[in-house]
């Protein structure tokens, strides 16, 4: 019997001037094809990768934040911000862009993806974690 471990992608970058949120979110997507249990955690300035309406076209490189909404097609549902992260860049959950699932067990009715936790409820999410990856 295959033992289905819990993979959590930690995103503490902010979308651009550097390759680590491409990169977290292509593993990202990976690892769910593989039916791996995936959720995500974005803290620091990794918060700024789930922000609403971005426009990269003043910094001319590609904008893959619309690639963020597929996440749910492919049964990601957990994605943790932390609340402290968002608080200190004068953000709430409103800046973020709607990420949703659909719940198959509830009549497939679409529900939130993101969840805003604390940073002490995003250490014990973290703790009961089989593999870590931080960008």
């Amino acid at each position: 019997m295959a033992v289905i471990k819990k993979f959590l992608y930690v995103n503490r970058k902010a979308p651009h001037g550097s390759i680590f949120a491409l990169e977290s979110l292509e593993v990202v997507l990976i690892g769910a094809a593989f039916d791996q249990d995936v959720a995500l955690a974005f803290i620091d300035d990794g918060v700024y990768q789930l922000m609403r309406n971005q426009d990269t076209s003043g910094i001319g490189t590609k904008n893959f934040s619309a690639t963020y909404k597929a996440l749910g097609d492919y049964d990601i549902s957990k994605i943790y911000v932390e609340k402290e992260s968002l608080d200190l860049r004068g953000l709430s959950k409103d800046n973020l862009m709607p990420l949703t699932w659909e719940d198959e067990d509830d009549d497939w009715a679409e529900k939130d993806s993101i969840q805003v936790v604390s940073s002490t409820e995003l250490a014990e999410i973290i703790d009961n974690q089989d593999v870590i990856f931080s960008f």
